[in-house]
């Protein structure tokens, strides 16, 4: 299970930014944070065209969102329509590993937007959602600072 996550992010439902994190060099953040960008386009095409994508709406995990030439983006949309995306560097992912990433990032999210001080809608800051993050993408194999 050796997945290189260069970037994650989760998104409110007006697709503010609640949490986005790289976990490369400065160069290359502006990029994956355009990639991210791009993969809240296709989200939303998907979720307001689900007959055309064939995507279901009990279904939380939208797959491949934006393949480009060295990254690939991720999708997960939870039930209160916050969106979750993942970027990587490797061009041969299996589906039970993003799966898998989504499922424990949706735990560490919940944790933390369940602390009673973290204000609804807002930017995530807590500390521990951010090692436990990086936690979570070092055991895909990423070079994410711990």
């Amino acid at each position: 299970m050796m997945m290189m996550i260069v970037c994650v992010a989760a998104v409110g439902h007006q697709n503010n930014p609640l949490y986005l994190q790289s976990f490369t060099n400065a160069d290359d953040a502006l990029k994956l944070h355009h990639i991210v960008h791009c993969s809240l386009d296709v989200i939303d095409d998907r979720v307001n065209n689900p007959k055309k994508t064939g995507l279901t709406l009990n279904e939380a995990f939208l797959g491949l969102l934006y393949p480009s030439e060295n990254y690939k983006a991720y999708g997960y949309l939870t039930n209160t329509k916050v969106k979750f995306i993942f970027v990587t560097t490797d061009l041969d992912v299996k589906d039970a590993d993003v799966r898998n990433f989504f499922k424990r990032f949706h735990s560490a999210y919940i944790d933390a937007v369940s602390n009673p001080f973290h204000v609804p809608g807002k930017k995530i800051t807590s500390k521990t959602f951010a090692e436990r993050v990086s936690a979570i993408v070092n055991s895909f194999g990423s070079n994410a600072p711990v």
